[in-house]
Formats: structure tokens, C-alpha cells, sequence
């Protein structure tokens, strides 16, 4: 099936957001898929900041992106848009680093006044950026989200079958625009 990015944008190393997307990645793993999972706050803060694109974990990340068939991105929403952590790393990307790609954009945060996020502030990033096809995208309120001591997380259940709906979406658009399967018809 395809190869799929997993990018968890949150600063935070008890990340909801990060966490949520592990949880999803099963789910696409599933299904097929192979998952690389990829948390921006690993990456060398100093190379994010100064722009370093020769840095090897920079160069890394965009290897990634090349590879991938598509792409989940993740996002706590604070001050009403995506988190300045992933604003480096998608800066520091080729320009159209997401070009031929599938993204799914999802983001939690504390507050339904910050549901449209995803739709004003990351989409038009993920669309500048050469994404072939930017999936319906999903915002989670953190109260939805719990957190296990055994590092697993639970969804509730309202809003674990919105997110189904959508992380199967995605995969049904990956499978129709995968180049293999493309191939063997």
C-alpha cells in the first residue's frame, strides 16, 4: 500500500496531539500502510530556528516527505493557528514539498473557537506547498483525548468515530492515487 508521514507538530513530549496520532497510525497500519512516525520536537532545535537545511536531521525530514505517498499532519492549535514548531519545519521544506501528496490536516486544542484552523491558517500552507489532494481535516478538543500511564491514549467516543471516518477517507483517497496500484490495473 502506500507510505505514509505521520507529523506531529507539538512542542510538548506529553503531547495529546502526538499521542493522537500514534493512535491513528495503528489504524493506518491497519489497513496496509506503512507508517513513519515523525515529532518535530526531535528534530535540532538550533537547525529549525537558524534554517539550516543541511543539517542531517533537516535533511532527514525532507527525505521523508519525498517518500511518503502521503501525509498526516498534526497540530495543537495555539493563539488560533498551528504550532510555530511545525511553521519551522514546513518553512524549511522544499516549496513544493507536498507536491503529489495526500494530507490529512488534524489538530487539537482547548477550545471549539479554534475549530477553523485547520481551514484558515494550515490549509492554505499544506495547499502553497503543491498538495495533490488535502483531505477533509479534523479538530479534536483536548477534554476528548485521554492519556493512559502506559503511554496509550483513549478517544471519546463521539469524536473517535469522526476521526475513524476521516483517517479512512484518507486512506481510501491514498489507495485510489497510489502509483502501485495505479500500475497493477
Amino acid at each position: 500500500m502506500a507510505v505514509v508521514l505521520s507529523v506531529s507538530g507539538s512542542p510538548s513530549a506529553t503531547s495529546r496531539t502526538a499521542r493522537l496520532l500514534r493512535h491513528l497510525d495503528a489504524r493506518l497500519t491497519a489497513q496496509g500502510h506503512q507508517v513513519l512516525p515523525l515529532d518535530v520536537r526531535t528534530l535540532s532545535a538550533d537547525a529549525l530556528l537558524r534554517a539550516d537545511f543541511g543539517h542531517p536531521d533537516i535533511v532527514r525530514a525532507t527525505e521523508l516527505f519525498a517518500r511518503a505517498d502521503g501525509v498526516v499532519i498534526g497540530t495543537p492549535v495555539y493563539k488560533a493557528a498551528y504550532s510555530g514548531l511545525l511553521k519551522a519545519l514546513l518553512d524549511l521544506l522544499p516549496q513544493y514539498g507536498l507536491a503529489g501528496k495526500t494530507v490529512l490536516p488534524l489538530a487539537t486544542g482547548g477550545s471549539t473557537a479554534h475549530v477553523l484552523a485547520i481551514d484558515y491558517a494550515l490549509r492554505p500552507v499544506l495547499s502553497s506547498m503543491g498538495a495533490s489532494h488535502i483531505v477533509q481535516g479534523w479538530f479534536v478538543l483536548d477534554r476528548q483525548i485521554t492519556l493512559g500511564e502506559d503511554g496509550g491514549v483513549t478517544v471519546a467516543p463521539d469524536a473517535s468515530a469522526a476521526l475513524h471516518q476521516v483517517v479512512d477517507q484518507f486512506s481510501a483517497a491514498l489507495i485510489r492515487t497510489s502509483p502501485v496500484l495505479e500500475q497493477a490495473s
